[in-house]
């Protein structure tokens, strides 16, 4: 029997990177998916094919899940849609790197409300059915940069800390509701985004792994896998790393 089948997921920012990789394994472990995504249709589309794909039921929502009350019309759809919800990956998040001195308050903003606010948003959102269910599991990505920080990162660090203490907070506070909340703390991890990185730079990173490679979304998506599915039942408030050993 495949690990979700039967189950409902909701993941947010799934057309590329990290988010399209945890999508296109549940798919094929069987989960119904409502996945969000902020710019090209065209992607959406591509996403969507390649998930139903799979034999699953699958749609796309285009909004941003920093505004709360999009949402909260978001959470109300699914529900509808698909009856209820087993997982919720929050996955959206962006970067706006720079030193603190250069940093505009802008990009602090603007990460804070993508990687941070729109966790508290889905999550807050989707809580009165997860309660009345009785049963679910939230994933939050975090960053091994939230755990010891990076330079020129302060904004992208602070905003992946604080998922990290929100998702030990929810797990005390929804836990005894049957309802598990932790997080993922990826490493250096090859997505469309690193490909545009300087190859040199990118060696030099990869010689700091112990494992000796950058990570995969797979990688990434088989953790989310595990906390997803019934393996993981008394796992909760946990932050688990997916960087190859490079943070022990």
């Amino acid at each position: 029997m495949k690990l979700l089948e039967g189950k409902v997921a909701i993941i947010t920012g799934a057309t590329r990177g990290i988010g399209k990789g945890v999508a296109e394994v549940f798919a094929k472990n069987g989960a119904d998916i409502a996945f969000t995504y902020v710019s090209s249709d065209e992607k959406a589309k591509a996403v969507v094919a390649n998930l139903e794909s799979f034999g699953v039921k699958v749609k796309a929502y285009k909004f941003n899940v920093s505004d709360y009350q999009a949402t909260e019309a978001f959470i109300a759809d699914v529900v509808t849609e698909f009856g209820k919800i087993d997982s919720i990956v929050n996955n959206a998040g962006i970067t706006r790197d720079g030193l603190l001195m250069r940093m505009s308050e802008e990009n602090w903003d603007d990460v804070m409300n993508i990687n941070l606010k729109s966790v508290f948003n889905v999550t807050k959102c989707a809580l009165k059915t997860l309660l009345k269910q009785r049963f679910g599991s939230i994933i939050n990505m975090s960053s091994v940069v939230g755990i010891e920080g990076n330079g020129g990162q302060s904004n992208y660090a602070a905003s992946k800390a604080g998922v990290i203490g929100f998702s030990k907070s929810i797990a005390q506070e929804i836990g005894s509701r049957n309802i598990r909340c932790n997080a993922i703390a990826p490493g250096f991890i090859a997505t469309e985004m690193t490909d545009n990185l300087d190859p040199e730079v990118i060696k030099g990173w990869i010689q700091d792994i112990p494992m000796k490679r950058a990570g995969t979304a797979e990688d990434v998506a088989n953790t989310a896998l595990f906390l997803a599915s019934d393996l993981s039942n008394y796992v909760n408030g946990q932050v688990i790393n997916v960087c190859g050993g490079i943070q022990t």
